[in-house]
């Protein structure tokens, strides 16, 4: 009998249940998709929470139909999923309302008023704007001001991945590694923020009532073991210990073998995201906090950029219906047909650049995407090249931040996330970077970064480290190719780098005209 972990990976478009072994081998996975939000007005994103533990539900019951005898050697259950995104629950772990998926670009009203002093200070440092802003973004905050009702009945207020812990063990217990969003979470000391600390912002901007937010676990410990309900509904057997992960980012990275700052993690999925792995806390962007990683007592410092990969199914609804109905003919994923349309466009996509905003980053608070350089002889196989390579270009920005904020020197890339199995999205990326870039034998990295922790957490292992390098190889590597790196290099530093610069007092005009999107 050979131990298995199974990995529950639930991300913004869909849910997965992966098998692995201890080597870090799929056994097997299932992969339930749904539509990513529902929209009341523009701008708003929910989702019903049933939505994530219905799919989890149906993909590890077809997964252990087409596996019985494997689901009896499952030696522990881990949980990754996606960030920002909350559920309100009542004492039964009931809903309460539609959760506001990371994507809501919904505003509360500023409210927190700091001391004279704090004023000074902030005005000093030029934060009151930011600080607002930050306000504002809190969905707790917005929910508290408009729905008064459901915050009062809400008795624990969660991340998806508590949510879901909740349902499979009974308890309300989260990893510390999940606790990403606007919430009153203290990120450099790794635990929930002290209301009575004055210079503890979080606390302040997002006053969640302390007796809310669930127990907090280090990645790698047991939140519970799967109660005999949710064994009934997920087929999973009972008693199975359910180990605390974390984020689907930071398991990514974890899942690339990112456990140092020697490697930048590159993350292809709907956020697109350029992190790395420090036992130093450093802000990637001033004010704005490393993310606790799912190594302990580490942290994720971070840069994103929000709706990234995302971009590639913009592309295929909009342009790609013809690559669309070929690949149904072939029974084949349509992004397997449109990397065709990469081999069709040279490096730099003959002067057609996008920068890739399609929503505000952060420190780009004004930003829309753009498409410059267009001409009579660009078709759609430029656009979809534009795309991939302004993420390239994006992640690059991104990247050199961190060196900076670090005061480090990456010398190689790893790549995870959907998008990360195109190898000429791959071959792009190492070419803009003009570095080597490895990808791993899977491309199921979160999940993999679950099944990691989890081993450890059930003493498969003696150490995390171990379980890392037991479970973690890498099938490819991408080596830059010279005679691309120079029109990219060139096009990155002396067009790409001065766009939001001045581009920025159009957004912003743009948005003054329109009120879109919402200060």
């Amino acid at each position: 009998m050979e131990p298995l972990i199974l990995s529950i990976d639930c991300g913004t478009q869909s849910i997965r249940a992966i098998l692995f072994t201890l080597k870090g081998n799929i056994i097997d996975k299932e992969q339930i998709v749904y539509e990513p939000y529902f929209s009341l007005k523009a701008g708003w994103a929910e989702q019903n929470a049933e939505v994530y533990w219905e799919g989890l539900c149906e993909a590890t019951n077809i997964l252990k139909n087409r596996n019985l005898e494997n689901f009896k050697d499952i030696k522990g259950v881990g949980v990754t999923t996606l960030r920002s995104t909350m559920v309100n629950v009542d004492k039964e772990g009931n809903t309460l309302r539609p959760s506001l998926v990371w994507l809501d670009q919904r505003m509360a009203n500023n409210v927190y008023k700091p001391n004279l002093a704090l004023k000074l200070i902030f005005k000093a440092l030029g934060l009151n704007a930011t600080l607002q802003k930050m306000e504002r973004k809190g969905h707790c905050n917005w929910i508290r001001q408009n729905e008064p009702e459901i915050w009062k009945k809400t008795h624990k207020y969660l991340q998806i991945s508590g949510y879901l812990n909740y349902k499979l063990t009974g308890e309300f217990k989260d990893s510390v590694a999940s606790q990403i969003g606007y919430i009153p979470f203290d990120y450099k000391k790794q635990t929930w923020a002290n209301p009575n600390d004055l210079l503890e912002l979080n606390s302040k901007l997002y006053p969640v009532e302390q007796e809310k937010l669930p127990e907090l676990v280090s990645p790698g410990e047991r939140v519970g073991e799967i109660s005999k309900k949710a064994s009934a509904l997920s087929g999973i057997p009972q008693d199975v210990p359910v180990i605390a992960c974390g984020s689907d980012k930071g398991c990514e990275t974890l899942g690339m073998g990112v456990t140092d700052t020697k490697t930048a993690s590159l993350s292809f999925g709907t956020t697109a995201t350029v992190q790395t792995t420090s036992n130093k806390y450093f802000e990637p962007i001033s004010f704005f906090p490393a993310y606790p990683s799912v190594i302990p007592n580490h942290w994720n410092p971070e840069i994103e950029i929000y709706r990234g990969y995302w971009m590639i199914r913009w592309f295929k609804d909009e342009f790609a219906h013809k690559e669309v109905e070929e690949a149904a003919k072939k029974n084949i994923p349509a992004e397997e047909v449109m990397n065709k349309l990469l081999h069709k466009s040279p490096p730099g996509a003959m002067g057609l650049i996008i920068q890739p905003y399609w929503s505000p980053g952060l420190g780009e608070k004004n930003a829309k995407g753009a498409m410059i350089g267009f001409g009579d002889v660009h078709k759609k196989e430029h656009i979809y090249r534009a795309v991939i390579e302004g993420l390239a270009y994006g992640l690059l920005d991104g990247m050199h931040k961190l060196e900076k904020q670090g005061k480090l020197t990456f010398e190689k890339l790893a790549v995870s996330g959907g998008a990360s199995q195109s190898d000429e999205i791959c071959q792009i990326t190492a070419d803009v970077f003009n570095m080597p870039l490895v990808r791993g034998k899977t491309h199921e990295t979160s999940g993999l970064g679950a099944a990691i922790l989890t081993a450890y957490g059930v003493n498969e292992f003696s150490s995390l480290h171990k379980a890392v390098e037991s479970m973690v190889s890498y099938a490819d590597v991408f080596k830059p190719k010279a005679e691309n790196t120079k029109i990219y290099s060139a096009l990155y530093k002396d067009v790409y780098l001065k766009m939001y610069k001045n581009l920025k007092p159009l957004y912003k005009k743009i948005q003054e005209i329109t009120g879109y999107p919402e200060n």
